[in-house]
């Protein structure tokens, strides 16, 4: 909890910021012709608690990111052992490295964040090992940032039907980060992560529902071209933050 704030005057902040956010997703997708009911708002709790976490909770959150595996695993932990809690998700957002796998195994919903092919086979070998299934996104590197982790594009087109029959996984959807502060290369790297999407369906004759885009600064951008998962960090927990 922010300092100097008290419990009854932060649950008002986050209860107010998420009508404000549910808001801002509706309008997006409106001018887009969707439903905003196909939008899930991932609120990223890498920076906050396990408190700031469960009055997220007590505002209606129900979906929460880590970057971390070991914080991801104390948070999901700590959910489940508390009742009210346990329907809470967890996701794997940021880079996994391999000795990591286990314990984002078993804690993380969705892995949005397999960057490459030797990361997708020893998460499925893991995975086939526990005798359970990953649900995975794709991160692809769309804009060709080479600051930013993913599969290239073009790689990517070469790649996925082979990771997609990989047992032990299940490609969902994929995932992009776009630059930052510019409106118009967000835009490119949401519609081509959209575009991209539409065409390894194609290739493949399977669907990839999920399209994993748009943080604080570029969420709404993201909703125009199709996302359907907004990892939200700073905006949701943060009351200094401003992104108008």
């Amino acid at each position: 909890m922010p300092e100097g704030w008290q419990e009854d005057a932060y649950l008002r902040f986050l209860t107010d910021r998420r009508e404000e956010l549910l808001g801002r997703i509706r309008d997006a997708a409106q001018r887009a012709g969707r439903d905003p009911g196909d939008i899930t708002l991932l609120a990223v709790s890498k920076t906050v608690g396990m408190e700031e976490v469960r009055m997220a909770w007590q505002c209606g959150y129900t979906a929460f990111g880590e970057n971390r595996p070991q914080e991801l695993k104390r948070k999901a932990d700590a959910a489940s052992r508390d009742a009210a809690l346990s329907m809470v998700r967890f996701d794997m957002i940021g880079n996994l490295q391999k000795n990591k796998i286990n314990q984002v195994l078993d804690t993380a919903t969705l892995i949005h964040s397999v960057s490459s092919t030797p990361l997708a086979t020893a998460i499925a070998s893991r995975a086939c090992r526990r005798g359970v299934v990953a649900r995975c996104l794709l991160e692809v590197n769309v804009s060709g940032e080479q600051t930013k982790s993913g599969f290239d594009p073009a790689d990517v087109r070469v790649q996925a039907e082979g990771i997609a029959q990989m047992e032990g996984l299940r490609v969902e959807g994929l995932m992009t980060m776009a630059p930052a502060r510019d409106e118009q290369a967000a835009r490119r790297s949401f519609a081509g992560l959209r575009e991209l999407r539409d065409e390894l369906e194609q290739r493949m004759g399977t669907s990839l529902p999920v399209l994993s885009c748009g943080m604080s600064g570029d969420f709404q951008i993201a909703v125009e071209e199709g996302s359907t998962v907004v990892r939200l960090g700073r905006i949701v927990f943060d009351p200094a933050y401003n992104d108008k």
